[in-house]
């Protein structure tokens, strides 16, 4: 099945010449079946990029999607046109009595600011507590999951003396997790930040797992069971050519940054960089939907309250 986009979303143009299923909402309402309903809470200043990113995976599945894309409700994007901002996203304050299987709050580029200081951490902390009771999975990717797994355990994000940043090989400290199924020993993963969470400190936290975790550049994948939650740290989603803008963004604006470590072929920035994750990541967010589509509530007014388990 495909993902539900409306046809005049710019994803459903790229992901539909990709030969991603796509379908438009009026084909879908078609269908007498309940698609799964994710949302995409985005923080990222590029959000037209991101969108794709996202919706790129998960709509890969069997299932039909319907993607609704959120954004907090005073802060204000300077990179995205307005008019985009006010056809395809909702502020959180008008979904809040809405429930969705599953949500997604991505990154944003605030590493160095302590949670508390960002502008909008009053109203991220009202939607992280919302998922309690309206979502039954949610992902927090990069700062996304470091904030959450601060605000559910307290658990603290440390400034790096260096940014991590390149493409590092992470290794399955859990082979039998659902979320894993299907996944090699170990697998590459684009990184990129100036802050970690610490082994010892997420061992520390009850309930906490850690799923992927590099020898280099720390843990990155951590379920959270009884807040229904995955935190990842790095960035599966990742285009081909992002850590290549991002070092070339860098270079323009004279900051100093190393070339991307294991990401150019030789490490030279005159080589096309080589997508050697794009597998596994369809792997991690197909069985994540998978996952929702076996557990959520078929009746979505009891999401947050029961959960159906159809593995039983």
């Amino acid at each position: 099945m495909p993902i539900k986009l409306p046809s005049s979303l710019p994803a459903f143009d790229v992901l539909t010449r990709e030969g991603v299923m796509v379908m438009p909402e009026d084909a879908a309402a078609q269908q007498d079946i309940r698609p799964l309903k994710i949302g995409l809470l985005n923080l990222m200043p590029k959000k037209i990029q991101t969108e794709n990113q996202f919706a790129r995976l998960v709509g890969a599945t069997p299932l039909q999607i319907e993607f609704h894309l959120l954004r907090m409700s005073e802060h204000q994007t300077k990179n995205t046109a307005a008019e985009h901002m006010a056809e395809f996203y909702r502020p959180f304050q008008d979904v809040k009595n809405e429930k969705f299987d599953g949500l997604i709050i991505t990154g944003a580029p605030i590493e160095h600011l302590p949670f508390e200081e960002v502008t909008y951490w009053d109203e991220l902390t009202e939607v992280m507590d919302w998922t309690q009771t309206n979502v039954h999975s949610t992902f927090g990717v990069c700062w996304g999951g470091m904030a959450m797994i601060n605000h559910f355990h307290g658990v603290k994000k440390h400034m790096l003396d260096a940014k991590a940043f390149g493409c590092f090989r992470h290794n399955n400290l859990s082979p039998n997790s659902p979320y894993l199924r299907g996944f090699s020993d170990d697998c590459v993963i684009p990184v990129s930040r100036w802050t970690e969470m610490k082994s010892d400190e997420i061992a520390a936290a009850r309930g906490l797992k850690t799923l992927l975790g590099s020898d280099e550049v720390g843990p990155c994948l951590v379920e959270d069971a009884d807040h229904r939650a995955l935190y990842i740290f790095n960035h599966f989603e990742y285009d081909s050519g992002t850590l290549k803008e991002e070092y070339d963004r860098d270079i323009s604006n004279g900051t100093p940054i190393n070339v991307p470590m294991n990401y150019y072929p030789d490490d030279d920035p005159g080589n096309d960089p080589q997508n050697r994750w794009r597998s596994h990541a369809h792997l991690l967010y197909g069985n994540w939907v998978s996952e929702i589509y076996l557990t959520t509530p078929y009746d979505m007014d009891q999401i947050g309250q029961t959960v159906t388990d159809l593995r039983k």
